[in-house]
């Protein structure tokens, strides 16, 4: 069955992952436009900087090379999972996205999308010559109902404000040296404190969280800033060791970055 798809539907998987209890993914980065959809149940997907707190017939949509894993507690839950390649996303959605945010919550829609869901499953079931181009439509037809019911879909409420704000140090001081301990004196509380909070908001260790986003804004350097050498991102980056940096950078992308920076170029 397996070949059957890969035939037919290049670049397109689908699954249905019924009353499982508990399970954590670790956080990763792939090409692949994903649609999660919790059918049942609830859990944490951490997005980015973000953490949401994911419940019934609420859809996830994360781009492509946006870092993300999800934490599941101890209730059973169902969810159906889309990652596909940017020709089944119509170009009208992609420029639209970032009214809705990663997650779409609007219980007035909730059949309409289970429908469609229904359908997507039945075609890649199924598969024969016709049917990327059939899921092609019925993944256009499930972003369109979101996007004309964007209006109506409840803002998702991201981390606490103390969190938040550690964030937001990160993001605007990631090029220098940042300490757990320095943050934790400006916001007045101890570090070990901060520490366990932090993992408890976010799913992850503060010192992970920070290498995380210095290897997104490494990437972006990388794939858009040709002119400056490795060693120069990486020390724009907040990265001092240029071994540790490369190492860090391959775990996560599955490239050097001398190979992203190659991969781009061509």
């Amino acid at each position: 069955m397996s070949d059957t798809i890969q035939k037919y539907i290049p670049d397109y998987y689908y699954s249905k992952v019924v009353d499982v209890v508990g399970h954590e993914s670790t956080r990763h980065i792939h090409d692949a436009f994903e649609i999660y959809y919790m059918k049942e149940g609830n859990c944490t997907y951490h997005i980015g900087e973000n953490t949401y707190k994911v419940l019934p017939g609420d859809v996830i949509l994360i781009p492509g090379n946006t870092s993300h894993r999800t934490t599941y507690g101890g209730v059973a839950h169902t969810r159906l999972l889309v990652n596909c390649s940017y020709d089944y996303i119509p170009k009208a959605v992609l420029e639209r996205l970032e009214a809705i945010g990663p997650l779409y919550r609007n219980i007035k829609v909730i059949s309409q999308l289970e429908e469609l869901f229904a359908k997507i499953e039945h075609e890649y079931s199924h598969a024969d010559v016709l049917s990327a181009e059939v899921l092609k439509c019925f993944t256009a037809e499930l972003m369109f109902v979101i996007l004309r019911h964007k209006n109506e879909h409840e803002k998702a409420v991201t981390d606490s404000n103390f969190i938040t704000t550690v964030q937001e140090y990160i993001q605007n001081n990631y090029m220098n040296e940042v300490k757990l301990s320095s943050i934790a004196e400006m916001l007045s509380v101890s570090q070990e404190h901060l520490s366990r909070v932090f993992k408890q908001e976010t799913g992850i260790g503060f010192k992970e969280y920070l290498v995380q986003f210095r290897l997104q804004k490494a990437e972006e350097m990388l794939k858009h800033e040709t002119g400056r050498a490795v060693s120069e991102v990486a020390y724009a980056c907040g990265f001092n060791d240029g071994n540790y940096f490369s190492y860090k950078f391959k775990k996560a992308f599955g490239v050097s970055p001398t190979q992203m920076r190659r991969k781009k170029e061509e």
